[in-house]
């Protein structure tokens, strides 16, 4: 134990605190105090992996390294996750949203469907949103399905890329898309070809305002607790303004925008919120929907 405290006695608040300046100074993310004692045991954990003896050791090395800073970054931000984590969010993408999607764009040329995974993490929500597409729109081979996964995290979309999963991550894929959509690989099951043809994966930084086109949907699921209201407020207004009219954004079940400012309609499907960016003729209307059922 004497190695252990050690460590803990070679990070002092003060490297704590330069450490979380640095990072919200280069990405926007911010550990307040409610994450306190999560970031303080990641840097740690992080300290000791490295085999560093003080936190001014880390401190230097992410300052000099973007790998680094990086590597650190990805410990901190890196959740564990899986295939159709909110089965809510997915039954109204199937349900309310991809049957609207497709009365709005059945007879446009080229017929395409754009969407961006904000936050995607080792990309199990990408693949998701692909295999519902697959699934469950009509004619869906005869769509123009792009699908833009991003997350600051390089490892993490080093393993998007490869596709390939195992265990808890996968439990919730029923038997069926296991055999329509993967094939055996190893220990686990890899995403087929066809399915990672719809899936493009960039490193990108959310607090950067990276232009990325128009999108039909966004899916920005549990990435907005990371960020400073303020920065929150200009996402979500950059998530508005990417979306085409009529478009969506899924959030995380924790996170609110109803005291922003953006014009979203919120929609009420079962235990899920569904924000739509209201037509120009919408928003002649007085009043906005803010009900919805399924």
């Amino acid at each position: 134990m004497t190695e252990r405290q050690g460590h803990v006695q070679g990070l002092s608040e003060h490297e704590l605190s330069e450490i979380r300046m640095l990072i919200e100074e280069r990405t926007g993310i911010c550990f307040d105090e409610s994450r306190e004692r999560f970031f303080s045991t990641r840097v740690l954990e992080h300290l000791r992996t490295k085999e560093m003896e003080r936190g001014t050791d880390l401190l230097r090395a992410i300052r000099k390294s973007n790998v680094e800073y990086e590597a650190l970054l990805e410990r901190l931000l890196t959740q564990e996750t899986s295939f159709f984590r909110y089965p809510g969010v997915y039954e109204a993408f199937e349900k309310r949203v991809l049957p609207e999607l497709h009365v709005k764009k059945f007879w446009k040329n080229p017929r395409t469907l754009r969407i961006w995974s904000a936050g995607c993490s080792t990309g199990e929500e990408p693949y998701s949103v692909a295999i519902t597409i697959a699934d469950s729109l009509s004619f869906a081979e005869s769509w123009n399905v792009e699908i833009l996964a991003t997350d600051v995290g390089r490892h993490a979309l080093k393993h998007a890329e490869r596709g390939i999963y195992t265990g808890r991550s996968i439990a919730s894929v029923n038997e069926k898309q296991l055999a329509n959509h993967f094939t055996p690989s190893g220990r686990g099951f890899q995403v087929k070809p066809r399915l990672r043809k719809m899936v493009s994966f960039a490193q990108m930084n959310l607090a950067s305002a990276v232009y990325v086109g128009r999108m039909d949907m966004i899916f920005c699921m549990n990435v907005l607790i990371y960020f400073s209201e303020e920065r929150r407020r200009a996402l979500v207004q950059r998530f508005y303004d990417t979306l085409e009219p009529g478009g969506y954004l899924f959030l995380g079940h924790s996170e609110s925008i109803s005291k922003m400012p953006v014009k979203f309609q919120a929609i009420v499907l079962n235990d899920c919120i569904l924000y739509r960016k209201p037509t120009a003729e919408e928003l002649q209307k007085p009043e906005l929907v803010t009900e919805g059922r399924a």
